[in-house]
């Protein structure tokens, strides 16, 4: 029987990740919380995608049933819920951990800030504001409502159009699409709502690149969420972390 390891995934660095795991011979359950995000990955026979928002008796009945071995967690770097869960159900049942994180981009342009600050503070009156923050955000700020011309872009499912909308957003001021959004296309789309200052996350990925270049180009006000604190057991930002990782786990399962 292969060895089962458990990938929190939903990333794009996670469909890489998934290759690497699957190449060692180990059998990958990757979770992720939408039915969407499992089209992320290649089918493969080693490969298992699974759909489900964790509570921590939901965490511990998977990793019973699928007899999972060792976690390998590249959830989003703003997913804290998850990997908090992780590293505590890690560490309880003895399961070895690695968290992969992207690194932060070396140069960030604009304000850098933190939610509450931001939603304390004056920096969005008045203006016209685009959220790239992710659905789960949107509530936060519909107080502002009265006080700002608010725009979201959010994933194109049912889910994230319903939270929206429910929160106040009006739904001509939603954009739905799957990441990554061109240059050409984030370009066109802050013109045509005359955006003024764009609220996105310290992500690291080439997406929020475009978007400082884009900031500085259209004189476009950037606000940048800093990265939420956490600290992890072990952690790598890159492929030979994760093998070296791996090439460990079967190791010590070739002398037990």
């Amino acid at each position: 029987m292969a060895f089962s390891l458990w990938l929190i995934g939903g990333t794009q660095e996670s469909r890489w990740i998934t290759e690497c795991i699957v190449g060692y011979g180990i059998r990958c359950w990757v979770t992720v919380t939408t039915p969407e995000a499992c089209h992320l990955y290649a089918p493969h026979p080693l490969l298992h995608c699974h759909v489900e928002r964790f509570t921590p008796q939901g965490a511990r009945e998977f990793i019973r049933q699928c007899s999972i071995q060792a976690v390998v967690d590249a959830s989003h770097p703003f997913a804290v819920e998850i990997s908090t869960l992780a590293v505590a159900i890690s560490q309880e049942l003895r399961l070895p951990y690695l968290r992969f994180e992207r690194p932060e981009s070396a140069h960030t342009t604009g304000l850098v800030t933190d939610l509450p600050s931001l939603l304390c503070s004056n920096l969005l009156v008045g203006e016209r504001v685009l959220l790239t923050l992710g659905v789960k955000h949107l509530a936060a700020f519909a107080p502002l409502q009265g006080q700002a011309t608010l725009f979201a872009r959010i994933l194109p499912t049912v889910t994230a159009l319903e939270t929206a909308l429910a929160v106040g957003f009006d739904r001509q001021r939603l954009v739905a699409i799957f990441p990554p959004v061109s240059r050409e296309l984030e370009r066109a789309l802050w013109q045509q709502w005359q955006i003024t200052t764009v609220v996105t996350k310290a992500s690291g990925t080439a997406s929020e690149q475009i978007k400082q270049t884009l900031a500085q180009e259209l004189q476009v006000k950037l606000i940048t969420l800093q990265r939420p604190p956490m600290v992890y057991p072990r952690q790598t930002s890159d492929r030979a972390g994760i093998e070296a990782f791996l090439q460990e786990l079967l190791q010590e399962l070739s002398r037990s």
